[in-house]
């Protein structure tokens, strides 16, 4: 599993990959600098909407584990690379799971740090609130990675079919149709956002605390294992 686990990170820590992460991190963060030090700074709802929901959640963190989990396994299958993994003798989950982690260790830095700073200035060091949107937003990357590296194993289109998902479904439909949101990564992420501190953060629009955490782990544990299913059928080249 260390072998699996450090040749991940190498592949994935591929310079332009980084940059462009550490770019997407970069912007929201550039961006709270400047409207706080504008003159008529918004509403914290209004910045909450606007920055953590939109920018952060919405559509950065997102595309920062897209570029991260989505490469771990469709660059080997582009490659015609995995077959040198699966003609070895060892259990499936043993290649799926430090997959998960190398994924994880590359991209969770840069949605923290953003995160953290973003929260930071937002809510003027308020600790309490800065710990639940940060521990989110981990949480947030944990369950996209899940999703796009089984979405990388089951498609070598993972990059553009998962912009589609994060652009279409999770930027447009649940804003659209509330319902929806039942199935929304995001919205996972978001409810334990508000169950880490109701005291900011309480609504009636999220999942409860309890559900959202069991939604939470049966998402991550779901895509594992349909991944490792994917690994044991698949034909590999």
């Amino acid at each position: 599993m260390g072998a699996v686990y450090r040749l991940t990170v190498r592949q994935l820590a591929g310079g332009w990959r980084l940059l462009i992460m550490a770019g997407l991190a970069a912007g929201p963060v550039l961006f709270t600098m400047l409207v706080l030090s504008a003159g008529g700074s918004p509403r914290v709802d209004q910045f909450e909407q606007v920055v953590i929901d939109a920018m952060l959640a919405g559509a950065i963190l997102p595309l920062i584990v897209l570029a991260s989990a989505a490469a771990a396994f469709s660059n080997e299958l582009e490659d015609k690379t995995l077959a040198n993994l699966t003609l070895a003798p060892i259990a499936r989950w043993r290649i799926v799971l430090p997959k998960l982690l190398a994924a994880l260790t590359v991209a969770a830095p840069f949605v923290v740090l953003s995160t953290l700073a973003v929260s930071y200035l937002a809510y003027l060091g308020d600790g309490r609130a800065v710990l639940a949107v940060t521990l989110a937003a981990f949480i947030g990357v944990l369950l996209y990675s899940a999703f796009f590296l089984w979405l990388g194993l089951k498609s070598t289109q993972a990059m553009g079919i998962g912009l589609l998902y994060v652009v279409v479904w999770e930027g447009f439909f649940t804003g659209l149709v509330s319902g929806a949101r039942v199935l929304s990564l995001r919205h996972y992420a978001a409810s334990l956002m508000h169950g880490f501190d109701a005291r900011r953060f309480a609504t009636e629009t999220m999942l409860s605390f309890p559900a959202a955490v069991v939604m939470a782990v049966l998402v991550v544990a779901g895509f594992l294992w349909l991944s490792v299913r994917r690994l044991r059928k698949m034909d590999v080249p």
